[in-house]
Formats: structure tokens, C-alpha cells, sequence
């Protein structure tokens, strides 16, 4: 059975009870199979990155097939995406708000024709649409096709990102783990990331050195075990944002992450990758 999120976020559990560790989160619009229903939960799999896990039965809205094909096709063929991390959308059908976090696709978005607004002035309106009902939402706060990655754009989409906290499994503004947020920021470009760091250090091609980094590398980091255990973005050879604690910038080297709080090395470097499509 196909199902989609009609919630802000769901969070999804490594078991069935809501004391259960979060593994992650299912985005507004993002859809996903029903795989087992349990009680009052049900067992999923999430068709952006395949994670699996427990969600309460009442948060998921199941489809039809016919429901499912047409909102996959025009949510798949949509480069539309919230660029801020929490914007709000009203609903043409009851005139009701949701918030929406960074990285939630918009499926069927346009920008209507400028409105004038009571004190004269044109405005534009953004628009979407889930299950046949119809959002607006700032357009400005919507990237409706992918950046490109540069040094630029980087800085510029992830500085409303700086101070978010450290929450395990959560990819939105009121907390991310270092591998959800690099799996929002980097779909602001068009790059489709698994969930993660060990997954996502799988993708792309490695890079050999640090002094041949650009914006935009993923750059992993392990534990002592040597097990890939934290991710980050970099900006350049010498900078990378990340979210440990909080999302943050912080000086890179060829021995990772340097604490300039503490003098000391929080992460140590263990390789590059490059996503390129």
C-alpha cells in the first residue's frame, strides 16, 4: 500500500513504541509503502532513500493506485523545494496553515501572475498542490530549480541553517543529525543523498586530496573503530559546515575538524566524495 505525509514531519522509529529510538524523518509531500501495520503502528519504507522503520498509523494518509501515479509523476518531475528552513503554506480549501521545513518538494508548483495587495503594490504567489488540494506559500522562500553548486550559492542557502541543534534522525529546523542535514542542503542542488553517513559515502567519486576540494564535497569522518560515524559539507579546502551540537562552520585540514573552543581535533578526516548528479 502507497502512502504519503500530509504532516510537517513524522518521525520514524526503530520500533514500534514511541519511546523507540528515531532513525529519521518523513518530510510534508514525501511518500512511502506500508509494509506491516501493527496495533496503532505501521511499518514503512520511505521511497526518497529507502530507510525503514515504525510511524504512527494516524499520521499516514494511504493512496490509491491512481492517487499514486499521478502525484508521484508530478512530485518526481518537480525540481521545486523550500530553501528556508521553516516557511508556512495556506490551504486553498480550508484556509488553514502548515509549516514547511527545508527540503520539502513541491509537486505542480507555479507562480501566479503579480497580485496588487492592499497598499498597491504587485505581489507574486507561489503554488502547489498535493491529492488535488491547492497551497500557496511565499515564492521567495522556494527554490523552483535546483542551484547551482558553487562556493556562492552554498554560503548562501546554508547561513539560515547556522545554530540549528543536533537532534538524532532529525532533518528539520528544530533539529537535524550531521547526515540529515547534509541530505536537505545538498537537495537544494538537485543531489539526491541516502540517509546515512556510511550510506552517503557510498555516492559519488572519491576525491584523492583535500587541496582538490570544492564547494559542495561531502567530507566523512570516523570513530576510533574506524567506522564512518559523521559527515559534513564542505565550503572549501579549509572550511566545513556541519552539525555537531549545532550546525556550524569550523576550520578543515588533513586531520579533520579543527575545535577552535576546545584546541583541539573533534573529528578526524577519513575521506571526500564528490556527488555529481
Amino acid at each position: 500500500m502507497k502512502a504519503i505525509s500530509l504532516y510537517s514531519v513524522i518521525p520514524v522509529r526503530a520500533e514500534a513504541s514511541e519511546g523507540a529510538e528515531q532513525n529519521t524523518q518523513i518530510l510534508f509531500g514525501e511518500t512511502f509503502d506500508v509494509l506491516e501495520e501493527k496495533d496503532r503502528w505501521n511499518r514503512v519504507k520511505l521511497h526518497i532513500d529507502g530507510q525503514e522503520g515504525w510511524v504512527d498509523a494516524k499520521m499516514v494518509t494511504k493512496m490509491s493506485p491512481a492517487e499514486y501515479k499521478s502525484y508521484h509523476e508530478a512530485y518526481t518531475g518537480s525540481s521545486a523545494i523550500v530553501a528556508m528552513p521553516m516557511v508556512y503554506a495556506v490551504s486553498e480549501n480550508n484556509g488553514q496553515t502548515i509549516p514547511l521545513t527545508a527540503g520539502t518538494r513541491l509537486a505542480k508548483y507555479t507562480i501566479t501572475s503579480p497580485q496588487p495587495s492592499a497598499q498597491g503594490r504587485e505581489i507574486k504567489i507561489g503554488r502547489f498542490e498535493v491529492l488535488g488540494v491547492g497551497f500557496r506559500i511565499d515564492p521567495g522562500m522556494v527554490i523552483a530549480k535546483s542551484l547551482d553548486l558553487n562556493e556562492q550559492n552554498l554560503l548562501q542557502a546554508v547561513r539560515f541553517f547556522l545554530n540549528i541543534p543536533y537532534l538524532w534522525g532529525g532533518k528539520n529546523a528544530m533539529g537535524m543529525d550531521c547526515s540529515g542535514f547534509t541530505q536537505v542542503v545538498m537537495s537544494l542542488f538537485g543531489k539526491e543523498l541516502k540517509r546515512n553517513a556510511s550510506e552517503q559515502a557510498t555516492q559519488g567519486r572519491k576525491i584523492s586530496d583535500l587541496k582538490h576540494v570544492k564547494a559542495g564535497d561531502l567530507v566523512f569522518f570516523d570513530h576510533e573503530d574506524g567506522k564512518i560515524s559523521h559527515v559534513g559539507v564542505a565550503i572549501d579546502s579549509e572550511r566545513v559546515i556541519h552539525c555537531s551540537g549545532r550546525v556550524k562552520v569550523e576550520k578543515l585540514d588533513f586531520n579533520g575538524i579543527f575545535n577552535a573552543e576546545t584546541g583541539s581535533y573533534s573529528h578526524h578526516l577519513v575521506a571526500i566524495r564528490r556527488v555529481e548528479s
